[in-house]
């Protein structure tokens, strides 16, 4: 059972747990009165009381001291540095075959496990694919389920109805069939040459494990970008994996869950020199 105290000689009654936690567990009458511990079985493990103690008077059985790290903000990047990094993040497909160092990779894990679940469920995974023929397995299983469809959608009897009820689906035949043909002479415009992929997966039951997973990707596209690692994601490859009734993919790794998410990542041949605009910004405020 989660324990939690309040240790009374280091708190000064600002408040600040009280106000953070979301499950209502701390109560306080008002700002400079104690701090009260009730029903402490509906945490949630979020750890925003243990964070937001200016000291250390929150007493969290499941985050002892060797896992609170004081911030120095001082370090913190500025809104100009995040910008910048934001708008310079693109998908870079000219991967060489040079290996991510270990330390980079796991500085992306570190940033995709950080990112926020809902309810702190905290259940996203990762496994991360370098292998070089599971990753021409990943390949020819993508390209089998677009031959499916491209066969599909192809068919005599098929095809007219695709092209008057779904014009928008009749367009990305020959797209699909340029995409069959370059595989078959052997160019890789699935993977792209990518020497690793990273699966983020949420277990099967989670309401939000897209949601979760999605986040978790955000925050590893972006440490990539911050390391100079390029990072894609492999539309192709999802698509393939939700058209998967069997869960063939997930199977294949041994993966329990979902697979929600999945990030090409290698080296790149050069960088980009410049940053260009988007559409101007479509903001609607109420």
């Amino acid at each position: 059972m989660v324990d939690i105290k309040i240790n009374s000689e280091e708190c000064i009654k600002c408040g600040h747990c009280v106000m953070v936690c979301p499950s209502k567990i701390l109560h306080q009458e008002k700002i400079g009165h104690t701090v009260e511990v009730k029903n402490p079985q509906n945490c949630i493990l979020c750890g925003h009381c243990v964070g937001v103690c200016p000291k250390g008077a929150v007493l969290h059985s499941e985050f002892p001291t060797e896992k609170v790290h004081k911030i120095d903000y001082s370090a913190m990047p500025t809104p100009e540095q995040v910008l910048l990094l934001c708008q310079k993040r693109r998908s870079n497909r000219s991967f060489t075959k040079k290996p991510i160092a270990q330390g980079d990779m796991q500085m992306i894990l570190s940033a995709a496990h950080t990112a926020p679940t809902a309810s702190n469920e905290q259940g996203v995974s990762f496994t991360v694919v370098k292998n070089p023929e599971e990753l021409l397995w990943v390949r020819k299983y993508t390209v089998s389920s677009f031959e499916k469809v491209y066969n599909l959608l192809n068919n005599f009897l098929v095809r007219p109805l695709i092209k008057t009820f779904a014009p928008a689906l009749y367009a990305y035949i020959p797209r699909f069939a340029r995409l069959l043909s370059a595989e078959k002479k052997g160019s890789d415009v699935i993977l792209r040459g990518a020497t690793s992929l990273l699966l983020i997966h949420t277990p099967e039951n989670s309401r939000f494990g897209r949601d979760d997973a999605n986040l978790a990707y955000q925050n590893a596209s972006l440490m990539a970008e911050s390391l100079g690692v390029s990072q894609v994601y492999m539309g192709f490859v999802m698509t393939a994996v939700r058209r998967d009734k069997k869960h063939l993919f997930e199977r294949h790794f041994g993966i329990k869950g979902s697979v929600q998410c999945v990030m090409a990542l290698g080296m790149p041949a050069f960088r980009f020199e410049n940053v260009v605009d988007k559409k101007d910004i479509s903001v609607k405020e109420i």
